[in-house]
């Protein structure tokens, strides 16, 4: 027997579970959030869950390079100058 696999290269077969767990879903639950929802196809609910896990999980910023070196804090220590000797222009307190 062959299995016939869509011809969208973007495809993503889901296998679910027979009870939900921590880390899978069973189809009862998927169908039933798409009707709380209001979703007419459960798709829908798997690209809402991605999408607002994606937003929680991953950076909206470019991330930069880490922590200075110590060059680098060298160089920012001799550009601010001895400690204690700034002047206060205003406080929030």
């Amino acid at each position: 027997m062959t299995a016939t696999l869509s011809s969208s290269p973007d495809a993503l077969l889901m296998r679910f579970q027979p009870s939900d767990t921590a880390t899978k879903i069973s189809r009862a639950t998927l169908a039933k959030l798409a009707k709380q929802l209001g979703y007419k196809r459960e798709s829908e609910v798997l690209h809402y869950a991605a999408l607002k896990l994606a937003s929680e999980v991953l950076p909206t910023y470019e991330l930069d390079d880490g922590l200075p070196t110590d060059k680098q804090m060298t160089a920012i220590r001799k550009a601010a100058g001895p400690a204690g000797r700034g002047k206060v222009v205003s406080s929030l307190f």
